[in-house]
């Protein structure tokens, strides 16, 4: 089964990614993407790790290179991906900006996405907001939108998430 969860900051995809995935069961994998770069991704780092304690969790950071990880994940397993967002961004600014990252960032995506049995992920949504922004983030966002039409297309269930309210778009979870 594979899940796609989108919406925007702090709209409560990721708490109902990790009800989904308890629910799918197996082992569990928080795959963490987010590279910390001040305090307040440190600080939603800590949040996401306080929200999913107790839960069963087994965390694997892996910002960038995703198949690098997948030798630390069961294939008899249930991975929640958190975040496409933050995986686009490693790729995409670094030293210098690649803006051909979001089709290599797909591409990734749908192929490891096959290797759990479950596979869950979770990307912010920030194309939606009718502003035009400089041409590196507008670059950045189109990529973004383009990795979730590959996911929504692929995968088996797309939700969008506002304000902690799951909206399903496709597909059904099993009973």
């Amino acid at each position: 089964m594979r899940i796609l969860l989108v919406g925007g900051s702090k709209s409560g995809k990721s708490h109902l990614a990790q009800e989904l995935c308890r629910k799918l069961g197996g082992r569990l994998y928080y795959w963490a993407t987010m590279e910390p770069t001040d305090s307040e991704d440190l600080g939603r780092i800590e949040r996401h790790v306080l929200d999913r304690d107790g839960w069963g969790f087994t965390t694997v950071e892996c910002g960038r290179h995703l198949r690098d990880a997948l030798p630390r994940i069961q294939q008899d397993s249930t991975v929640l991906f958190d975040s496409v967002t933050a995986y686009l961004a490693n790729e995409m600014f670094g030293e210098t900006i690649d803006t051909d990252a979001a089709g290599r960032c797909a591409a990734e995506l749908l192929q490891i996405s096959t290797c759990p049995e479950n596979f869950v992920c979770v990307c912010d949504e920030l194309w939606r907001d009718g502003v035009r922004y400089d041409e590196t983030t507008e670059n950045y966002r189109a990529g973004l939108a383009h990795i979730c039409r590959a996911l929504a297309e692929a995968f088996d269930v797309v939700y969008e998430v506002t304000a902690g309210i799951p909206k399903l778009w496709k597909g059904e979870l099993p009973q």
